[in-house]
């Protein structure tokens, strides 16, 4: 379509994407230029360093190798509610981080289920905290994506490879090495590289369960420095270090996630004839499932119990987390719409990179670059909230452009021939075209955006004061409070929020719209 006449404005996303670049670019080098103000690093800021490497390669090494067999048992085998378990397997990407913890916590935690059962057989109970609770959250909330991605180039080798093997009389073993080994060699390397990304931006992870001094994140350290020495110099070098890091990871995984595939089949459904060992596969099976859903369980049940003694805090922090979630949500649309229709014109690739530039940045350096423009002239306190939203957003804005670009650009090359014929113009082929046809997935960011931001546990922690608090945030203070029935009720309210608000979006981008 490049080069051709479009019957919609691009401007509007132009414009969009600039702001987000001036957003982005703009606090980033507020922080390179705070930086060189500082110091230098001490000795607990590379012993952040190392922690931080450390858990990010652990939590992505065992979240990739125990992602392998889960995903070729999965491959190899067809069973009634097999597509539901795929399906759960996206739920812990937006699933609260603090809920998951928490539920976490109730299982594996020194008073947990496991503990218990231990109890029972004389054992000492398990420390969750430190590396160990670190890693096991971050194998958490990977796990299944890694097993997705994996799973996924299971699924991209022709089935006439799996048939010419068995001709040839190749065993299980074989199938393996000739076949299967190939994939992974292809599709590993990118999987670690964006799990490990994934990690070293956790927050929210670090500061409940990493367990003191040594068990700290440049994340955690970079929250240290605003809060406890007001450092906001040794904080900006932590972002810049952050987000080199960062970067340095993204560009890995985008490098790693290149390759040559297995070439084109017929489509057929992929028959497996290395059956291999039935009650091997459904032990891997059942236990990937049993652990992503027992502390989701586990959050439900005490949650329940929980319920009775919410203090009122918890129910104003709730209606503070739906106040931020929608005024993120509306400032998504009003960018990732624009720029999605931008994009999909095909004649300006600038934008699309712009709105992936999230990604390359934590929302904590954001954050940093952001507090330290605001507080010459204003109490950051006092913004905790708008500014909440619209880092919320800017981190949703690449998941959005992914749902978004594709059926823009399918919508635009169906009916532009047309729109230009009856000569109408961009603003009503924009409002009566585009919207109305792509209202699924407008609908489905939204809910992907309004639960993100609901469980957000990042940048309200940096701006917000004793009276201000989002849900996860005032969850935190119960559990740091000790106040764990009271907290294990707000998560459970906290699950409900997050979950109902995605299928509301979601239901009712679908309402009355083609799929």
């Amino acid at each position: 379509m490049a080069g051709r006449t479009q019957p919609v404005s691009s401007w509007p996303g132009i414009s969009a994407a600039a702001l987000v670049a001036a957003l982005i670019l703009g606090t980033l080098a507020t922080v390179g230029l705070r930086a060189e103000t500082s110091g230098g690093f001490n000795p607990s800021d590379w012993a952040a360093l190392r922690f931080t490497l450390l858990q990010a390669t652990l939590s992505a090494a065992f979240s990739s190798m125990l992602a392998i067999p889960v995903a070729r048992a999965l491959a190899r085998r067809r069973f009634r509610g097999r597509r539901v378990l795929i399906a759960l397997l996206g739920v812990p990407f937006i699933l609260p981080v603090i809920v998951a913890i928490l539920g976490l916590l109730q299982v594996f935690g020194r008073s947990g289920w496991i503990s218990d059962v231990l109890g029972v057989f004389g054992l000492p109970p398990i420390q969750i905290y430190g590396l160990h609770g670190v890693v096991l959250a971050h194998v958490f909330f990977n796990l299944p994506l890694a097993t997705r991605l994996i799973l996924q180039g299971w699924q991209e080798i022709p089935a006439e490879r799996f048939r010419l093997a068995a001709q040839l009389g190749c065993d299980g073993m074989a199938m393996f090495r000739l076949i299967e080994l190939p994939m992974l060699r292809r599709v590993l390397p990118g999987v670690l590289a964006v799990i490990f990304a994934i990690c070293l931006t956790s927050f929210a992870v670090a500061l409940t369960l990493g367990g003191g001094p040594r068990a700290t994140t440049i994340e955690l350290a970079i929250y240290q420095a605003f809060t406890y020495d007001f450092d906001l110099g040794r904080a900006a070098l932590l972002s810049a270090l952050q987000l080199a890091l960062t970067a340095a990871a993204a560009l890995a995984a985008l490098k790693f996630s290149r390759g040559d595939g297995f070439g084109a089949g017929l489509n057929r459904a992929i028959r497996r004839w290395d059956g291999g060992t039935p009650l091997l596969d459904a032990f891997w099976i059942i236990a990937a499932a049993t652990f992503l859903l027992l502390p989701l369980a586990s959050v439900v049940i005490s949650g329940a119990l929980g319920l009775f003694e919410l203090p009122t805090l918890v129910f104003r922090a709730a209606a503070i987390s739906i106040l931020v979630a929608t005024i993120s949500t509306m400032l998504l649309l009003l960018l990732a719409v624009p720029m999605a229709v931008s994009a999909a014109t095909g004649r300006y690739g600038i934008v699309e990179l712009c709105g992936i530039l999230g990604l390359a940045a934590s929302p904590l350096v954001i954050g940093t670059g952001l507090f330290i423009l605001i507080r010459p002239v204003a109490n950051p306190a006092m913004l905790a909230l708008p500014v909440t939203a619209l880092v919320n957003a800017v981190m949703a804005l690449p998941f959005a452009l992914r749902i978004l670009v594709p059926a823009a650009r399918d919508t635009i090359e169906r009916h532009r021939r047309l729109a230009l014929s009856l000569d109408m113009n961009k603003r009503t082929f924009f409002t009566r075209i585009i919207v109305m046809r792509l209202r699924p997935q407008i609908g489905f960011a939204a809910g992907l955006a309004a639960a993100l931001s609901m469980g957000d546990l990042g940048v309200i922690a940096l701006f917000a004061d004793a009276q201000i608090a989002t849900l996860p945030l005032q969850i935190y203070r119960l559990m740091g409070a000790y106040q764990m029935q009271a907290a294990a009720g707000g998560a459970l309210v906290l699950l409900l929020l997050s979950m109902g608000v995605f299928w509301i979006l979601d239901r009712g981008g679908r309402w009355h719209a083609e799929a």
